[in-house]
């Protein structure tokens, strides 16, 4: 039996049958239903669907990453979150997101020399970052090199071309970090440290931000383990917000470092990659476990807001909360227990088991406890979504990449609901003016 569905347009009595395809149906098929205007007589534009902000409209098909929001379910590529961030590497999660499938020993080593080799800019990057504002924001920072890596790199331009698709990518990723780490100390006024390839992908990453006369700058393997898990977490999250701006950019065959400075600006807006810092703010207002209960009264009011908490996707507990859950036990071994968790784990515990709450189905989120780790590492809250957006390069490439081959994708062009005047006769200036 083949599933469909059957419309009737009560406006004129017509029933159509629409294909139902992976539990989905076309947009364009809707566009079949019209009715005459009841006044001129004429055929009306087909049927379209409103769906701001996307809450119900598929744009792609796509193998990336799979999300059971009810069941608190995340995978890459098939595999669970969980085992990833327990066994896995950032690079290596990297590849299977980039590659579609998890790499043999040789496959993984030539990738992660192929991410080494690449990690160096051009000192013409490095003078075009230098010229930004002492108090220039890192996530503007970042943007705007990512963008301007385009000018560098002017074969990314062919897109069709495999080969060169993968070289791009190999290069966004390795420079990341590098950019990343540059935009940090520049609000410090510190001089840029350059990679350190005789490190891991991480442990470079904290060498360029922290390293300052030592020969060598050598993390506590406990802050590199934690800071990659953290990376692995962040790597893709299906159709969110950025990743729908690089798809979207992307769709219009630009290079990728212009379709993944997209990303990067939709990470900068306080909705997506801001939330972590947002929580900080709220613990610290808190001040203290004591002030807790009357915080979670003045949130069932609406006279606070709970942040970290609930998620668009998630009806249940976030499969990254609870794992950065545990790893704030690490972190904090190393660099003593944030003042703040306490605050957190108490918010937790009786946001948990109010009914208010439970019945809402507000649990932790992946920002909830991030951004108390994120503090402890020393990292100011505004360089907080640039290590978002290091972790989330893997994903926006390889989302990018799924697109470029993609036969059904079109360049991105929404429909509207006109609500203007229409028909206006022009006064020329000189008439209204008069």
């Amino acid at each position: 039996m083949t599933e469909s569905l059957t419309v009737r347009d009560n406006r004129t009595g017509t029933e159509y049958e629409i294909p139902i395809v992976d539990g989905t149906i076309k947009a364009a098929e809707l566009g079949q239903i019209k009715a005459s205007d009841p006044v001129s007589g004429e055929e009306g534009a087909g049927l379209a669907v409103y769906d701001p902000g996307f809450v119900n409209t598929a744009s792609c098909r796509s193998s990336v990453t799979y999300i059971d929001g009810d069941k608190g379910i995340l995978e890459y590529r098939g595999y669970p979150i969980e085992q990833l961030a327990e066994s896995s590497t950032f690079l290596e999660v990297a590849y299977l997101l980039v590659h579609g499938e998890l790499p043999t020993k040789e496959q993984y080593d030539a990738w992660v020399h192929e991410v080494t080799f690449h990690t160096y800019v051009h000192e013409n990057i490095k003078e075009f970052m230098q010229g930004f504002r002492y108090d220039a924001h890192p996530m503007g920072m970042l943007m705007a090199s990512v963008g301007a890596m385009s000018t560098f790199y002017p074969d990314a331009r062919d897109i069709h071309d495999a080969d060169n698709r993968h070289l791009q990518v190999v290069r966004m990723i390795a420079k990341m970090p590098t950019l990343g780490a540059w935009s940090f100390r520049h609000a410090q006024g510190k001089p840029y440290i350059y990679p350190d390839n005789e490190l891991s992908y991480t442990a470079n990453f904290l060498s360029m931000l922290f390293k300052m006369s030592e020969p060598t700058y050598a993390a506590d393997e406990r802050l590199v383990k934690a800071l990659d898990t953290l990376f692995i977490l962040h790597a893709d999250h299906e159709q969110n917000a950025s990743a729908n701006a690089v798809r979207s950019v992307g769709s219009t065959q630009v290079d990728p470092y212009s379709a993944v400075a997209a990303g990067v600006g939709a990470l900068f807006g306080p909705l997506h990659g801001g939330a972590n810092e947002a929580v900080l703010r709220m613990l610290k207002r808190i001040g203290s476990i004591e002030n807790v209960p009357a915080f979670i009264e003045g949130v069932k009011a609406g006279n606070e807001r709970l942040m970290g908490f609930g998620h668009r996707v998630y009806k249940n507990y976030d499969p990254r909360a609870k794992i950065i859950k545990r790893t704030c036990d690490e972190v904090f071994e190393v660099t003593g227990v944030n003042p703040l968790l306490k605050i957190a784990q108490e918010l937790e515990r009786i946001a948990l088991e109010d009914e208010y709450f439970v019945k809402r189905r507000l649990y932790p989120n992946v920002d909830f406890y991030s951004g108390l780790i994120y503090e402890a590492l020393q990292f100011p809250p505004e360089f907080f979504t640039v290590l978002f957006a290091i972790g989330r390069t893997p994903g926006w490439l390889a989302q990018w990449l799924e697109l470029t081959t993609d036969k059904e994708q079109k360049i991105a062009r929404p429909k509207q609901i006109y609500t203007g005047a229409r028909g206006l006769d022009f006064v020329p200036s000189a008439q209204r003016w008069a």
